[in-house]
């Protein structure tokens, strides 16, 4: 078939009697979402190339064609006027046909040796592993601020809530250890992650490999890859690691999800504890008096999105025979407005937790009302001697009267105490301070000032 006719646009064309419907067009092409994998398209071309050419399948004069003209696209795609085609279907095409338009048939021999489908999955695999890179850094700077603004409240007392009921006392400090140690975890699952993310597909060409005397250990080294894809098939169809990063995405959204909620409950009048910087706020259209904590409103409606995009995947990938199939164009939608999703999210949140703007009297003044001493008490009793069961049963009878009298416990006279207990003496009223009941809880992963203390600096020597 002459490269005139109508159809020719197509690098299969050469099989068919007639064009492509233009909705068929439509509905198939990946370049309206795959065009920002061009960074990555060029970089893989530019090693396959070199490869080809220590393999004796290229020339240096068609080497250096291939070198020059990438460079001339990567320039123009900069500039933003590279001219994207929908005709020419994905970023592979697009950027194949440029190329081929400079440097004439130099351009046609960079295919050899290699498809469209393990030249996707290394683009795909490329791109994954610099948005891991991107979203590690992110988490670092987030997990940074939480330690900044936890040492500033290593001693800041705030109830600690189960069943979002007063159970005891903690301190802020202690509480943002909590999602630093989320956090961490998430960094750990993206790391690990990113192993299986950095193993190199290409040379596996359409599914079974290829006859040309390729070097895919070279392909991989200059591509900074740790590994190569072990087999042609699985190497084309494996879509594992964009649903791993998927699944340590969504739990990292979760952690974001729970702080999110956190952040809105405490900013309401009704706890008071914190106020965040108005910048990350918005307000009403009919009350002048609203200040909305819309950002991590966001956060949390998000994180449901990223769940979506999960199952997304999961599904499109359940019913697939080996090996390459059309299903897989569907990856890219999910996994890129994921990635986004993750890194915008996450450098919202780094500019955020410095703006939390702590009310150390309106925490004080919660875990002050809801007998968060009354385990201390009952502690207190125990090591006296009493069996934990009777002790219990002591101190829930005297919760029981302070609710009654309208006071807390440590405002019980000692002689109220002693009726409960006459093992109880003058010295319960150091246990039932909620800086005494703080100080009790002194071992690695309690929260005393001085544990709390010393997690942050073991957490500032592993993020270091």
């Amino acid at each position: 078939m002459s490269n005139d006719t109508p159809h020719s646009n197509n690098t299969w064309s050469g099989r068919f009697s007639e064009p492509v419907s233009e909705r068929v067009k439509r509905y198939t092409a990946s370049i309206p979402f795959d065009w920002r994998l061009w960074p990555f398209d060029i970089q893989g071309s530019l090693a396959h190339a070199k490869m080809l050419h220590r393999a004796g399948i290229l020339s240096a004069d068609d080497l250096a064609a291939i070198e020059r003209g990438m460079a001339e696209i990567r320039a123009e795609i900069e500039a933003g006027r590279f001219d994207w085609s929908l005709d020419l279907e994905d970023v592979h095409m697009n950027i194949e046909r440029a190329l081929t338009a400079r440097i004439g048939d130099a351009g046609k021999r960079l295919h050899t040796g290699r498809s469209r489908n393990d030249q996707v999955a290394t683009d795909v695999r490329l791109y994954l592993r610099d948005a891991i890179d991107q979203i590690l850094a992110l988490l670092k700077q987030s997990r940074s601020a939480l330690l900044d603004l936890a040492e500033k409240h290593a001693d800041t007392v705030m109830p600690g809530f189960t069943h979002l009921q007063v159970a005891m006392p903690v301190t802020f400090g202690h509480h943002m250890l909590a999602y630093f140690e989320m956090l961490s975890r998430d960094a750990e699952r993206l790391a690990d992650c990113r192993r299986r993310v950095n193993r190199l597909p290409l040379g596996a060409a359409a599914l079974a490999g290829t006859t040309f005397p390729i070097d895919r250990e070279f392909v991989a080294q200059e591509l900074g890859f740790e590994a190569v894809c072990e087999n042609s098939l699985d190497a084309v169809s494996d879509r594992d690691f964009a649903i791993e990063f998927l699944a340590a995405g969504a739990l990292l959204m979760t952690h974001l999800s729970r702080f999110s909620e956190e952040l809105v409950l405490w900013m309401t009048p009704r706890f008071g504890f914190i106020d965040l910087a108005d910048r990350f706020c918005t307000g009403s259209s009919i009350m002048p008096q609203k200040k909305n904590p819309d950002v991590p409103e966001l956060m949390r409606g998000k994180t449901g999105r990223m769940n979506g995009h999960l199952v997304a995947l999961l599904t499109l990938m359940k019913g697939q025979p080996l090996a390459y199939n059309k299903d897989n164009q569907e990856d890219k939608e999910p996994l890129f407005d994921a990635v986004d999703t993750l890194i915008d999210t996450l450098a919202l949140l780094a500019e955020m937790i410095p703006g939390i703007r702590v009310k150390p009297e309106a925490m004080r003044r919660a875990a002050a009302e809801g007998f968060a001493t009354a385990t201390d008490l009952a502690d207190y009793l125990v090591k006296k001697g009493l069996p934990f069961r009777e002790a219990h049963e002591a101190v829930a009878r005297a919760v029981r009267a302070a609710e009654a009298k309208g006071c807390d416990l440590a405002e019980l006279t000692l002689a109220e105490l002693q009726g409960f207990s006459n093992l109880i003496a003058d010295d319960v009223y150091t246990v039932l301070t909620l800086e005494g009941s703080l100080a009790a809880r002194k071992h690695i992963g309690g929260t005393a000032p001085e544990q709390v203390r010393a997690a942050l600096a073991r957490a500032r020597a592993k993020l270091a």
